[in-house]
C-alpha cells in the first residue's frame, strides 16, 4: 500500500542517512575499544631523597613521553601510578605494592629502590603474576631464578667482581680489605669478590662491615682500627649516604693520603658528582661502559634540564654527569611500553582475589600477567646504552669503565671485559688475548697527589703475630743450619742459621708485612711438630725439614728452599793399578788403532815419494816393505836413518812428526797420571753393596732416613743412631759402622771436616728438599713458594749458603777427576785431518809430475793395451829409477859416448824397450818390457827417446 504524501513528509534518502548514522552510533558504543588505546597500569615505587630515586623520578616521565610520542599509534598506553618509600623502608614499599595489586590492579610494578626492598617485593610479584621490574636493585640476593615474576633491569653486582680482581692484579696488591654496608646490599658482593681475588692469588686477610645508621665516632672507630692493620687497599662497597660520611671521616683521618688505595665500586663511580669532591680525590673506581652517541648526548642535554626544574635545590654538578641508573631507568620504561604492545588481551581482573582487601593472602594472581612477563623478558630493541636485552632475567652488562678520580671526575684509565680482560681502547682488537697487565692502562694520580703506585701495605701497629715454632735444642756440628738462643734476663729469643736467614729472606720478598715471632719447641720429633701445625698449635714451623708424604698429609709445605737427597759417606782407598797392560791404558782403542793407521799410512806415502828417486827405498820388495815400516815407526822415536831426499817427503815428515810429538807427549802424560798420581774408590758403590756386606749402618737421630733404611731391606740391629758430625768420623775410623746413610746436606757439612779420608755416594733414593710448614689451606704458602723461587733463582741463596757453609771443598767423591782417563781419537783428530790432507796433497803433487815426465810413453802404452795391461805397464815404469832425478846425476859418471840424444838406435822393425836401465823394483825383471808383445806382433815401432834421462 502505497502512503500518501502530505506536506510533513520526508523524502525518503533522508531517512536512510538517520539510520545510517543510527546505526554507527550503536557500533561506536558497543566497541569502546576500537579507536581508545587500553591503559597499562604500571606502578612507580621509590625513595624521594635518595640518588637513584630522584634520578628516576626525573627519568621515567620523559622515557614515557619520548616512547609515546615516536609511537603515537600504540595500541596501549601505561599509565603511571607512583608510590613513595622514604627512607627505603621495607615496610613502606611492600604495603605500597600490596595496594597497587590488590586496590589499583596493576599489570607491573617499577622498583622498588633498594635490595631488601626488592626481594620482599619480589616475593609478592611472584604470588600475584605481577612483574617487578627493578631499576636500582643491584644484589645477587634477589634474582629472577628465586622469584620468577623479579626482573633486573640492571647491572649485577657480581658482574663487577672479575672486573675489580683484574685490577687488583694489575697493581700486584696481594692483599685487599672491604668496607661494605652492613646489609644485603653490602655484604651479598663479599663472597663472589672473594672467589674472583683467589683466582687472582689476592686474599682478603679481614673484611669490614659499617651499619648503616653508624654514627661519627662508630665510623672513628672501625676506620682506626683498619689504620692500624697493615692492609692499604680499600674496597669500598655502599650507597651514597653512608659512603659520603665513610670517606670524608677517612680524609680528615689521613687515610687519603699517600700510600693509599680507595677502589670504588659500580654504584658509587656512577655518582661521584653525588660525593664530596674533595674525599674521592684519587681513588679508583669502576662503573657501566655506555657508547656516548649523538642519541645520549642529546637526551643527557634534555635530562640535566628536567633534573634541575624537578629539584631545583640541588647542586647543578650533579645534574651535569648522566648515571647509569638513569639509562636503566630510561630503557625500562620503553622496554615495558614494547612488551605491553605485545599482550593480545589487556585487563584488570585478579583470579581468586578480594576486591579492595590488603590482606596479602587475598591478593588473587592476574591475568595477565605471565603474557606480560614474557612480553617483557621477550623485548630487545636499541636503547640509549645500546643493544637492551635480559639474559636470565637480568640486563646484559659486562663492559667497564676504569676510572680514576681527579678534581671531583672520572678520568678514563682503561676498560675491562670478560674476554680480554684490561685494555686501554675499547673496542678491542679481535686478536687480542685476556690482560691483566698494569701496562694496559693509563696514568694514575693516587691520593695525596702522588703519581708513585702505593705498594698496598705498611708494617701494622697492632694485630697478633704469626707463632713460628723452631725446634730445638741442636746438636753441636749442625748449628750452622739452625740455633735458637734465649737471653736469661730479657727472655728474648734469638733464631740464626741458614734456615733463619732464608725463611726471613722470603718474607722480605712478600707484598705485604708478615709480622711474627720466634717460639722454641724443645726435644721434639719432626713428625710430631708436623701435626702440631695441622692441628693448630702453631702458626708455622721453620726448620731444616725434609718434605715427604707422610708429613704432606698433616700440613702444607712450601716449595723447597734447599734441594736434597739421599747419599751416603764411605771411606775411600787408594788403588794404583797393578795390571801388566797398564801402557795401554792412556790411549783408547780407537786412538791406538788411528795411530797404527797413520804411520803405516805415512810410511807409504814416504816410499811413493822417494821411491823412484832414492836408492834406499829400492830393491827387493821385502827389503823396501822393511824399510817403510821401519821409517814409519822410527819417527816415533826421531830415530830414522834414511836420508830423504825430495822435497814432498821433508814436507811430509816435518807436518809428521809435529803429530807424533803430540801424541808422544800426551801419551807420556796420561801414563805418568795413571802411574803415580793415587786412585781415590769408595768402598761401597752403592746401597745394595753395603745390604748384602752385613756391616752396621750409621744415620741421624731422628731422621725419616731409619724408615727408609729399613724398608730397603736392612735389619734394625745394623742400623746405629748418631748425634754430629764428630761421632760419624769416630765411629767410621774405629770401623763400627762401615757408611753413614742421611740426607746430602748433612753430609756435606761432614765432608768439608773430614774430606781427605771419606767421599760421598750418591743414591738413587730423591727427597722433596727442605721446606716450611704451614696449615693445610693456609694462603701463605703459596706467597712464600714464590717468594723462594725469586731468592733460589738469583745470587741471594748462594750468599746465604757461603755465609753459614763457606766455599765448597774439593773432596774427592767417586769417579773423581784426579783419577786418569783414557785419551780417544776425538781429541786429535784436527791432528790427523792435517798430516793426511798434507800426505795426500804431496802424492797428487809428485802423481801429477810423473804423467807430465812421461806423458809420451803413457799415452803409447794405453793406446795398444787394454786397461789391465796399460795399468800394469805404467806400474812398471813407476817402478823404474828416475835418473833425471839430481841424486842419479851426481852419483853416475857421463858417458863420452852420450850427445843428448838416447844411446839406442831405434829400427822401425825392432822392438824396443822404454828404459835401458835396470830397476831392483818390486815390477821389473829381465824378461819383461813395458812394451807388450802384440805390440811387437804388429810390428809397432816407437821413435821416442825417453825422455826421463840416458845411461
Amino acid at each position: 500500500m502505497r502512503l500518501p504524501k502530505g506536506p510533513n513528509s520526508l523524502p525518503h534518502h533522508t531517512i536512510f542517512h538517520h539510520l545510517l548514522i543510527v546505526s554507527l552510533l550503536l557500533i561506536k558504543l558497543s566497541n569502546p575499544t576500537s579507536s581508545q588505546p587500553m591503559t597499562v597500569k604500571v606502578g612507580f615505587i621509590f625513595d624521594p631523597a635518595s640518588p637513584p630515586g630522584m634520578i628516576a623520578n626525573t627519568t621515567i616521565p620523559m622515557a614515557l613521553d619520548d616512547f609515546y610520542t615516536a609511537n603515537p599509534n600504540s595500541a596501549n598506553r601505561m599509565s603511571l601510578l607512583t608510590r613513595t618509600s622514604p627512607g627505603s623502608d621495607i615496610v613502606t614499599s611492600a604495603s605500597a605494592a600490596l595496594e597497587l595489586i590488590s586496590q589499583e590492579k596493576v599489570h607491573a610494578i617499577l622498583g622498588p629502590g633498594t635490595s631488601p626492598e626488592s626481594a620482599f617485593v619480589a616475593d609478592m610479584g611472584t604470588k600475584a603474576k605481577v612483574p617487578i621490574i627493578s631499576i636500582s636493585s643491584t644484589s645477587p640476593s634477589v634474582s629472577h631464578s628465586h622469584s620468577p615474576f623479579f626482573i633486573r633491569a640492571a647491572a649485577n653486582d657480581t658482574t663487577q667482581a672479575s672486573a675489580i680482581a683484574a685490577l687488583v692484579k694489575a697493581f700486584g696488591w696481594r692483599r685487599v680489605v672491604p668496607i661494605y654496608q652492613d646489609d644485603d646490599y653490602g655484604s651479598s658482593l663479599i663472597p663472589y669478590l672473594v672467589d674472583a681475588l683467589d683466582n687472582v692469588d689476592s686474599q682478603m686477610p679481614y673484611r669490614q662491615s659499617i651499619p648503616l645508621l653508624a654514627n661519627e665516632d662508630e665510623i672513628d672507630t672501625i676506620l682506626a682500627t683498619l689504620q692500624n692493620e697493615q692492609t692499604r687497599v680499600f674496597i669500598v662497597h655502599m650507597r651514597v649516604a653512608l659512603a659520603t660520611k665513610v670517606l670524608a671521616l677517612a680524609r680528615n683521618m689521613g687515610m687519603m693520603s699517600n700510600g693509599y688505595v680507595w677502589i670504588l665500586t659500580d654504584g658509587l663511580t656512577s655518582l661521584l658528582s653525588w660525593l664530596p669532591e674533595e674525599s674521592v680525590e684519587g681513588v679508583l673506581g669502576l662503573t657501566q661502559y655506555y657508547p656516548m652517541t649523538d642519541r645520549l648526548r642529546k637526551f643527557k642535554t634534555r635530562w640535566t634540564r628536567h633534573f634541575l626544574k624537578d629539584y631545583p635545590k640541588e647542586d647543578p654538578e650533579v645534574a651535569q654527569t648522566l648515571s647509569r641508573y638513569a639509562i636503566w631507568a630510561y630503557d625500562a620504561v620503553w622496554a615495558m611500553a614494547n612488551a605491553s604492545e605485545h599482550v593480545k588481551q589487556i585487563d584488570n581482573k585478579f583470579a581468586n582475589s578480594t576486591n579492595g582487601s590488603t590482606d596479602l593472602s587475598s591478593m588473587g594472581a592476574s591475568t595477565t600477567g605471565d603474557d606480560m612477563l614474557q612480553a617483557i623478558l621477550n623485548t630487545t630493541f636499541k636503547g640509549l646504552g645500546g643493544e637492551f636485552k635480559f639474559v636470565n632475567g637480568e640486563l646484559d652488562v659486562s663492559v667497564f669503565y676504569i676510572v680514576n678520580v681527579n678534581g671531583g671526575k672520572g678520568r678514563t684509565i682503561g676498560y675491562y671485559t670478560p674476554k680480554y680482560g684490561l685494555s686501554k681502547k675499547f673496542p678491542v682488537e679481535s686478536n687480542a688475548s685476556y690482560s691483566t697487565s698494569r701496562d694496559d692502562l693509563g696514568p694514575v694520580i693516587w691520593p695525596g697527589e702522588s703519581t708513585v703506585q702505593p705498594k698496598g701495605w705498611v708494617l701494622p701497629t697492632i694485630g697478633r703475630k704469626l707463632r713460628i715454632a723452631v725446634p730445638g735444642p741442636v746438636q753441636e756440628g749442625f748449628k750452622m743450619f739452625l740455633d735458637m738462643e734465649t737471653d736469661n734476663t730479657t727472655n728474648q729469643t734469638t733464631a740464626t742459621g741458614f734456615v733463619i736467614d732464608m725463611f726471613e729472606a722470603a718474607v722480605e720478598k712478600l707484598p705485604y708485612a708478615l709480622p711474627f715471632e720466634y717460639i722454641q719447641v724443645l726435644h721434639i720429633k719432626y713428625d710430631d711438630l708436623v701435626k702440631m701445625i695441622g692441628n693448630g698449635t702453631y702458626d708455622a714451623a721453620v726448620s731444616d725439614m725434609t718434605i715427604t708424604y707422610n708429613r704432606s698429609k698433616d700440613a702444607d709445605f712450601t716449595l723447597p728452599y734447599m734441594a736434597s737427597s739421599l747419599s751416603m759417606v764411605v771411606p775411600v782407598r787408594n788403588e794404583r793399578s797393578k795390571n801388566a797392560w797398564i801402557f795401554l791404558k792412556p790411549l783408547k782403542a780407537d786412538l791406538w788403532l788411528g795411530s797404527f793407521a797413520f804411520f803405516v799410512f805415512t810410511g807409504a806415502v814416504i816410499w811413493c815419494l822417494e821411491h823412484r828417486i832414492n836408492d834406499e827405498f829400492r830393491g827387493p820388495p821385502s827389503n823396501q816393505l822393511g824399510t817403510t815400516f821401519y821409517f814409519a815407526f822410527s819417527t816415533l822415536v826421531f830415530s830414522h836413518r834414511e836420508t830423504i831426499v825430495s822435497n814432498l817427503s821433508r814436507f811430509v815428515i816435518i807436518i809428521w812428526v809435529f803429530v807424533v810429538l803430540i801424541l808422544q807427549s800426551s801419551y807420556t802424560a796420561s801414563l805418568t797420571s795413571t802411574l803415580t798420581v793415587q786412585r781415590l774408590t769408595p768402598t761401597f758403590a752403592d746401597i745394595h753393596e753395603l745390604l748384602i756386606s752385613g756391616k752396621n749402618i750409621g744415620y741421624l737421630e731422628d731422621s725419616f732416613t731409619k724408615d727408609f733404611l729399613k724398608r730397603t731391606g736392612f735389619v734394625e740391629n745394623r742400623l746405629l743412631p748418631f748425634k754430629s758430625p764428630d761421632s760419624y768420623e769416630e765411629a767410621l775410623s774405629n770401623h763400627t759402622i762401615a757408611a753413614v746413610v742421611d740426607e746430602a746436606p748433612y753430609l756435606q757439612v761432614f765432608l768439608n771436616k773430614y774430606c781427605d779420608n771419606y767421599t760421598m755416594v750418591n743414591l738413587p733414593n730423591k727427597t722433596g728438599g727442605f721446606g716450611f710448614v704451614f696449615p693445610r689451606g693456609s694462603s701463605l704458602v703459596t706467597d712464600l713458594s714464590r717468594a723462594i723461587l725469586n731468592i733460589t733463582e738469583g745470587d741471594e741463596s748462594t750468599r746465604i749458603m757461603q755465609k753459614w757453609f763457606g766455599e765448597s771443598l774439593s773432596c774427592p767423591p767417586q769417579d773423581s777427576p784426579l783419577s786418569s782417563h783414557s785419551l780417544d781419537i776425538v781429541s786429535f783428530w784436527g791432528l790427523f785431518l792435517i798430516t793426511g790432507a798434507t800426505s795426500l796433497f804431496c802424492c797428487l803433487i809428485q802423481l801429477a809430475l810423473f804423467l807430465k815426465e812421461n806423458r809420451h810413453h803413457i799415452r803409447n802404452i794405453t793406446s795398444i793395451n787394454s786397461f789391465r795391461r796399460s795399468l800394469r805397464s805404467v806400474a812398471r815404469l813407476y817402478d823404474e829409477k828416475d835418473l833425471s832425478s839430481h841424486t842419479f846425476r851426481k852419483s853416475q859418471p857421463s858417458s863420452p859416448y852420450n850427445f843428448g840424444s838416447s844411446p839406442y838406435n831405434f829400427q822401425p822393425d825392432t822392438p824396443m824397450s822404454i828404459s835401458n836401465h835396470s830397476g831392483g823394483g818390486p815390477f821389473s825383471s829381465e824378461q819383461m818390457s813395458p812394451v807388450t808383445d802384440e805390440a811387437e806382433m804388429h810390428g809397432n815401432s816407437i821413435n821416442e827417446t825417453p825422455n826421463h834421462g840416458s845411461a
